[in-house]
């Protein structure tokens, strides 16, 4: 009596089995993931976060529209049809982080002593680099494309309109020269803004430190200052 064949089947099996020609037998297909079907807005949105998580990682000209569609697994055509292109998508990424970023800022300005606001500035920025660190490397380069939405500079001018209110109340109080206080706001924030890029990649020390020191240096600076400053150098 004959024993099971080589794989543990009867012999008889594996006999009809190699007796089916191979074009005949059943394909068995690997089971396939069901693509979610999304509404106009909602696929959208999904392709600016695709768009925001691919351009902080590799920048705007390394990043291509083939990358985009396969991530958010659709065809290229469906992000042609949403932004017009590459351009159009970075474009609004843009524009929706420094939206981001300008409300994180002014909306922190909740009111206070002047030295809590200069350290709710310091914190809130920091905390944007902290918690949305995709959308601030993204700010900080080099925008390839113009967006209506200017730059990372113009960005910070706009930050510092709202620092320069209180400055100049400030000035006025102290009889300082309120005309100045444009000059002084841009220097604050951008001080912190400049720090901010350094501590997207160090991250040392913690945040609020960073912050505390940063408040340190402008608060007793700001204490000292002097109604009418004067360069000290001398030619010669």
């Amino acid at each position: 009596m004959a024993g099971p064949g080589a794989a543990g089947r009867p012999p008889g099996d594996l006999m009809s089995l190699e007796a089916v020609p191979a074009a005949s037998r059943p394909v068995r297909l690997a089971p396939q993931v069901a693509r979610v079907r999304m509404t106009g807005s909602e696929r959208r949105a999904q392709l600016l976060d695709v768009g925001r998580s691919l351009f902080a990682e590799k920048g705007f000209d390394a990043t291509s529209i083939e990358e985009i569609a396969a991530r958010a697994q659709v065809s290229k055509p469906v992000v042609y049809e949403h932004f017009g292109g590459k351009e159009g998508l970075y474009e609004l990424v843009v524009e929706r982080e420094m939206q981001r970023l300008l409300d994180r800022v002014t909306g922190a300005l909740s009111g206070g002593h002047p030295r809590e606001l200069l350290e709710q500035a310091a914190l809130a920025l920091l905390s944007y680099v902290e918690s949305d660190t995709d959308g601030f490397r993204i700010l900080v380069r080099d925008s390839p494309v113009a967006s209506s939405g200017g730059t990372f500079a113009s960005l910070i001018s706009d930050i510092a309109t709202q620092v320069e209110h209180i400055l100049a109340r400030e000035f006025k109080a102290r009889g300082y020269d309120g005309r100045l206080a444009p000059l002084y706001a841009q220097a604050l924030v951008g001080m912190v803004a400049l720090t901010g890029q350094w501590w997207l990649d160090a991250r040392k020390p913690k945040r609020d430190v960073v912050a505390a020191h940063l408040v340190n240096l402008a608060w007793n600076g700001l204490a000292r200052l002097e109604e009418r400053p004067a360069l000290t150098a001398v030619d010669g």
